[in-house]
């Protein structure tokens, strides 16, 4: 039997030499076995033949320095070998051709002359989240025994597919971009990557990055020296460096505006920011987690998010599933939010009854876990039982909707509030003139009369209705 590799084998391409020497080096020193090349040919013989776990590849030949040549070459590369991660090289002013490989299946691109500590990380979080990392089904027992994920309730399928992802990738610092609906947990996903990192000993930064308005977003993310403006008297630290050699947590990136986006690229590409004011470069030693509701890829086509920036977040992309994809935690989740619930209030301990867990698994809950949180909390405070029932929780409900229609009503006049009443009733029973009647306590003729007189509209009239004339 063949005695299994225990160092990852590392393709270099590239046709200069002083570039593969100084790449096999560094590659030996880390850790792993480099093998080069220095044209396209040659690069599928060695694939062919070497089982190789990485490619470093140079977007341009010395033949051909439009980058054509590098991106046939990563086309046959992912066409041949799908899985096999690709990592281009390029010079500054070629960050646009790179970008175009990362969108035919590059993993992620560094540019030339790179810095040597930020090539290692990005090689070994590259190769963390490679397609052959872990091939097993997620099971949420070993899940627990190896990381923490003592927050996050749930042994949906999908949400194993996520803790599994989190699980492979908290040990590098890779960027992880989190996406999903609002209410899903994306803060909560973010706070177990960095717990199951080796960055957990200091506390990770929190910024909504929607809420900091354009004239102090340097200001805010890398701080400022006294003097810098009228207003700094003293000299402030920014997130950045709040979160140096810990993560940042970049929420609502999706907020961003373009001219903040840009500046945020920077630090990102350079791993060092300048402060307001300040003369001195500080180094960037943080890792980036960012969060949105919001589908960055489209805003990238409706030219609202920088292409290269979207590429630079998500090497690691993680999608929540809402609420409703996965039914079958909610009794899990609504059990341990009551449990959390009661602890927080000093009550005494409340169960659920299988009445109330299958009424929660049946509704579609849009805001997902923040909204069932809400109506958990919501009927606990209103219903002073040990049991919780279904009725309990559609008197709550009711409760909820007699005051927001009560907040409506408010203010308005006695006509105004009759309109609201019969619009209600009209929607609520889907404009049937005999069942809005009978609940507002009207003949049929008094509603009609109350229609013209508000000017409803009443697409279910019958034209033959004697009282609709």
């Amino acid at each position: 039997m063949t005695e299994a590799r225990s160092l990852p084998r590392i393709l270099i391409i590239d046709d200069d030499a002083s570039v593969q020497v100084s790449l096999a080096l560094l590659l030996k020193q880390s850790g792993y076995t480099a093998l080069s090349c220095d044209e396209p040919q040659q690069a599928m013989q060695i694939l062919a033949t070497q089982g190789i776990d990485l490619v470093l590849q140079d977007m341009n030949f010395s033949l051909q320095t439009s980058g054509e040549e590098g991106l046939n070459l990563l086309t046959e590369i992912k066409k041949l070998y799908p899985g096999l991660p690709v990592l281009l090289m390029t010079a500054w002013g070629s960050i646009a051709l790179a970008v175009r490989g990362v969108k035919l299946g590059a993993a992620d691109f560094f540019t030339k002359p790179w810095n040597n500590t930020q090539l290692v990380q990005l090689i070994g979080s590259t190769l963390a989240y490679s397609p052959g990392a872990s091939a097993s089904k997620p099971d949420r027992r070993l899940l627990d025994q190896q990381f923490e994920f003592a927050d996050i309730v749930g042994e949906h399928p999908e949400l194993l597919k996520v803790l599994a992802t989190i699980g492979r990738v908290a040990k590098t610092n890779a960027a992880v971009l989190i996406l999903g609906e609002s209410g899903t947990g994306k803060e909560l996903i973010a706070d177990a990557i960095h717990r199951n990192s080796p960055r957990a000993a200091r506390p990770a930064i929190k910024v909504n990055m929607g809420a900091i308005t354009p004239s102090l977003f340097e200001s805010e993310m890398f701080g400022h020296v006294r003097g810098a403006f009228t207003d700094a008297k003293t000299d402030r630290k920014g997130h950045f460096a709040s979160a140096s050699q810990s993560t940042l947590f970049l929420d609502e990136i999706g907020e961003l505006n373009r001219n903040d986006q840009v500046k945020l690229l920077r630090v990102l590409q350079n791993q060092s920011y300048q402060p307001v004011g300040a003369s001195k470069t500080e180094q960037a030693d943080v890792r980036i987690i960012s969060a949105t509701n919001r589908e960055l890829a489209e805003l990238v086509a409706a030219n609202e998010f920088r292409e290269d920036l979207f590429y630079r977040l998500n090497l690691i992309t993680i999608r929540l599933p809402a609420l409703r994809e996965r039914r079958s935690d909610i009794p899990l989740l609504a059990q341990r939010l009551i449990a959390d619930l009661t602890r927080s209030y000093g009550m005494p301990a409340v169960v659920l009854s299988p009445s109330a867990l299958n009424w929660l698994s049946s509704r579609h809950w849009p805001g997902n876990i923040r909204q069932l949180r809400q109506c958990l909390e919501r009927t606990l405070l209103l219903v002073d039982k040990p049991l919780l029932e279904q009725n309990d929780f559609l008197f709550s409900e009711q409760h909820e909707e007699a005051q927001q229609q009560a907040s409506v009503i408010d203010g308005l006049t006695l006509d105004q509030v009759e309109k609201h009443m019969i619009e209600k009733a009209m929607e609520q029973h889907q404009g049937n003139i005999t069942r809005v009647a009978k609940v507002l306590g009207l003949s049929r003729f008094t509603l009609y009369r109350r229609l013209e007189k508000h000017q409803i509209v009443n697409a279910e009239a019958d034209d033959n209705d004697e009282y609709a004339k």
